[in-house]
């Protein structure tokens, strides 16, 4: 195989043009038997297999440089260069990460896991690039995809950059766009004319012998660059980027690597910032990917020959589709809630509310803020939002939620899912920060369920709030436990058992982690009572304050870091010592969700540990 001889990119380059299809089929190949085994983002990186590679051949990696924008479509990049021998760990606990990460390879420029980035994070090095000597000049190359535009972030990078008139490339990859035959003749060949080097030099030529003739050479200039643009105009998308100041190439056909490199060697060595747009096909050569691009975007294991998901069937639902059930629920009995997400309706569990209420429901594209702007406007014109978002999405759009929504009061609903270990993909994504970042916006009241029903109980109150609330629940099945009290009422929580020797007040998914840590010191002699605090903010101020009166020991527990966390409120609070048992504050790994719970002290068996040894010493 021509993948077992390439550790870098410089062994690519001994690769023949005619030799690099074959060596797309085996990276293709190599990620679809990865991903089948441990899941993980698949599509986008079986769409951009000739992209990369094309980039590789024409590139001085490492010593250029590539920024790729969320990294989903990065898998080829990390097996061609270096990294093949051990992606079968992709996504394992210390093993390959999932997106790009610069701890793993000095060819991960940034950890990058969020979209709309790259560009103003490759403007950056650019800038600093030009500080340098010459002898130490390199390229910076920007992957962006067609999502990645609808992420404000990006056009105020692409403003930037075209103002500043910096050496960058982006890339743009699209795969929603489809190139017809007579036009992708026209504008390849066009494309070819605008991109050869003997060109450039002739219009920078002409454009420094106009610019010395006054007046009367600026016009004959200005005709001339209307003439190449209305040329452009009539045949490529490229109008928005021109008058963004890039140059713009493209359309290309982003699986052809004959026609991909030669075009990237002749883009890359002009100047400016250029944009060089590239369609690709989702799920490229594996067949189930192809026809289902969006359940291939993030999967779990799955059978390569069927492409039907290894994972085993469950009675228990996801606290995912419990939310989005019941969202359908109270929609049909008030017409007044609408549904909004970020681009995410089928992982957030809106893609039920789409089917029934489609003209209730709002996908506004990669755009987190403009998501809370939005939903500020529609709470002010009486409706009911409820905004459905990753826990580590809602980090984007911090602003919003203090200026728009908190600062007027506004009935907002924060539906947070993933919050807490999310598992394998890892740094970026884990949803441990909400909690403290959330905790000191005024207004704000932000609740956890400890189990299916109560996530249904805590959705009807805020869907009838008339301030904003913030709902976080974690990825996976959704426990049942039993009921004690049903009711939900601004900042009570429950007593859920009763003892001598300490007390537990647990948040959310800790809540049965907390039921079964107190069996488990039940059987060595000793009783606590156990608290389903239901919110994190408000806090239950007055049953805290009575129970801690009774107990020399008082533990929290939660999914999230204790620094600013909930049970730091506790403790503000009753201005006492508490024991506060979470996560640190440090950026967490990848791993299976239940691999890190237990590494970091959040199973029954580490907490009842710890509570016994800090009641009975020694």
């Amino acid at each position: 195989m021509l993948l077992d001889a390439i550790n870098s990119p410089q062994d690519l380059k001994k690769l023949k043009i005619e030799e690099l299809p074959t060596l797309a089929l085996e990276v293709r190949q190599r990620m679809t038997e990865v991903v089948a085994a441990n899941g993980g983002h698949l599509a986008s990186s079986l769409g951009a297999v000739e992209l990369i590679i094309s980039l590789h051949y024409c590139l001085n990696l490492p010593i250029d440089k590539i920024v790729f924008d969320v990294g989903h479509q990065a898998y080829a990049h990390k097996i061609l260069t270096g990294r093949n021998k051990d992606f079968s760990t992709l996504r394992a606990y210390q093993g390959i990460a999932g997106f790009p990460c610069k701890e793993e390879s000095v060819f991960d420029v940034f950890t990058t896991g969020h979209s709309s980035s790259a560009v103003s994070l490759a403007l950056g090095l650019a800038c600093a690039r030009d500080k340098l000597s010459p002898e130490e000049h390199f390229k910076v190359v920007a992957v962006i995809g067609d999502g990645s535009l609808s992420g404000g972030l990006c056009f105020e990078g692409l403003n930037n950059a075209g103002h500043l008139k910096k050496d960058i490339v982006v890339i743009l990859n699209t795969n929603e766009l489809s190139i017809s035959p007579n036009v992708g003749a026209i504008s390849n060949y066009l494309n070819k004319i605008i991109s050869l080097p003997v060109y450039n030099r002739f219009k920078e030529s002409l454009e420094k012998f106009l610019a010395k003739r006054g007046e009367r050479g600026s016009r004959v200039l200005n005709l001339a660059n209307k003439f190449e643009e209305g040329l452009k105009g009539l045949f490529i998308p490229g109008v928005l980027f021109e008058e963004l100041g890039f140059r713009y190439f493209g359309p290309l056909d982003g699986h052809n690597t004959e026609l991909l490199i030669p075009a990237l060697k002749n883009i890359l060595a002009t100047k400016g910032p250029r944009i060089v747009h590239v369609v690709t096909k989702k799920g490229k050569g594996y067949f189930a990917a192809e026809k289902e691009p969006v359940r291939f975007h993030g999967t779990g294991p799955f059978d390569i020959q069927t492409g039907l998901s290894l994972a085993k069937p469950s009675g228990a639902k996801t606290y995912t589709e419990v939310f989005g059930e019941k969202l359908v629920d109270l929609a049909a009995r008030d017409n007044k809630i609408v549904a909004i997400t970020a681009a995410m309706p089928e992982g957030t569990g809106l893609d039920k509310f789409h089917s029934v209420f489609p003209d209730r429901f709002f996908d506004v594209g990669i755009a987190e803020a403009h998501a809370v702007c939005f939903a500020a406007g529609l709470a002010r014109g009486g409706l009911k939002p409820v905004v459905s978002v990753y826990s580590t999405f809602l980090q984007r759009a911090y602003d919003q939620i203090l200026e728009d929504v908190a600062l007027q009061n506004l009935p907002v609903v924060f539906c947070v899912d993933r919050a807490g270990i999310v598992g394998e993909d890892g740094v970026t994504h884990q949803g441990i920060f909400d909690i403290s970042f959330l905790n000191t916006v005024p207004n704000l009241a932000i609740l956890a369920p400890k189990d299916a029903k109560e996530l249904e109980r805590m959705l009807e109150f805020a869907v009838k709030s008339d301030r904003p609330i913030v709902i976080r629940y974690p990825k996976g099945r959704a426990q049942n436990l039993e009921d004690i009290n049903q009711k939900i009422e601004m900042g009570q929580s429950e007593i859920l058992v009763e003892g001598k020797d300490f007390v537990i007040i647990a948040l959310g998914s800790m809540v049965a982690v907390a039921l079964e840590a107190g069996a488990l010191l039940k059987k060595e002699g000793l009783s606590g009572t156990i608290i389903n605090a239901r919110f994190a903010k408000p806090i239950d101020i007055n049953l805290f304050t009575e129970i801690s009166k009774k107990a020399k020991f008082i533990f929290t527990i939660e999914e999230g870091i204790t620094a600013g966390g909930f049970g730091a409120s506790v403790e503000g609070a009753l201005s006492r010592p508490v024991i506060k048992i979470g996560l640190p504050c440090e950026f967490i790994c990848h791993g299976t969700r239940d691999l890190l719970l237990e590494k970091y002290g959040l199973t029954a068996v580490r907490i009842a540990g710890k509570i016994k040894s800090i009641i009975c010493p020694g």
